[in-house]
């Protein structure tokens, strides 16, 4: 199954596994709705919605690039407005979106809480109802969410309660909305890396020798890529790990993906 003519709402999508979901389906001459918050050049990130949707397009896809911040009810309802007007309709959602800090309970202030709160769990709720009705339509709709496994051992909050419950709240969305959506047709699934991911939540967050021993986005792409050519009906509220899907697909060699080859590698911190 080609995803060709297929359009994928992606959140977060400037950078990081966001953009990498965002080339590997331009691939297959997608139409990409590339969206986040970041429309300038940053100083120390890389990317912006613009500079994703020129590779998108030189990479055979068909790209429409909206800032949005997904913590603003209005503007992610107009992104998907926008999109449907040029597109016709929306087949794939992708929540990305997501703010970190791995601090304790008196290290998070509370406008950090409500950044995390706001664009992880709320930012994912919000872009998957202003998506349904449209998803509705499609051939094989799916909403993918890039969140961990729900586990409620205290050790996954011990360190970072705040952090770990935005995440889980994403989780919870793929939870309920599958169970919801699924006389719909609309699959609902979270995904997760085995590894670290070499992203710029990690450059920032953590040693360099993790970003060293971590996994390039690819391998997440490409995890995503097997999961949206699943039927919707057959395939849904799972959380998946990229390396587990890949397997499910016949992948057995993932060395290319490894930033340094022949590394040890850093297990994931919800997974660890």
């Amino acid at each position: 199954m080609s995803l060709k003519g297929k359009t994928i709402f992606i959140t977060g999508a400037s950078r990081g596994i966001g953009r990498e979901i965002a080339l590997k389906c331009a691939n297959d001459g997608a139409n990409i709705v590339v969206t986040a918050k970041t429309i300038e050049p940053h100083a120390k990130l890389p990317g912006t919605i613009h500079s994703v949707a020129l590779e998108v397009e030189a990479a055979g896809g068909h790209a429409l690039a909206v800032q949005v911040d997904v913590r603003d009810e209005g503007a992610v309802l107009a992104a998907v407005e926008i999109a449907v007007a040029r597109f016709g309709g929306i087949d794939i959602l992708v929540n990305n979106a997501s703010a970190i800090a791995l601090t304790d309970t008196l290290q998070t202030p509370m406008k950090r809480f409500d950044l995390m709160l706001g664009v992880n769990a709320r930012g994912t709720f919000a872009a998957s109802q202003a998506c349904i009705l449209h998803l509705m339509k499609a051939a094989n709709p799916h909403i993918l969410n890039l969140s961990p496994p729900l586990n409620m051992n205290a050790k996954w909050f011990k360190n970072h309660t705040a952090y770990t419950m935005s995440k889980y709240g994403m989780s919870m969305c793929t939870l309920g909305m599958a169970a919801e959506l699924e006389g719909r047709g609309i699959a609902v699934n979270s995904l997760w890396p085995r590894t670290t991911i070499a992203t710029a939540a990690i450059e920032v967050n953590f040693p360099p020798e993790i970003l060293k021993a971590s996994r390039r986005p690819a391998i997440m792409a490409d995890a995503a890529y097997a999961i949206f050519k699943r039927d919707s009906r057959r395939h849904t509220g799972n959380f998946y790990i990229d390396e587990a899907v890949l397997r499910e697909e016949g992948v057995t060699d993932f060395a290319h993906y490894a930033v340094t080859p022949g590394a040890q590698l850093y297990p994931d911190l919800f997974l660890n």
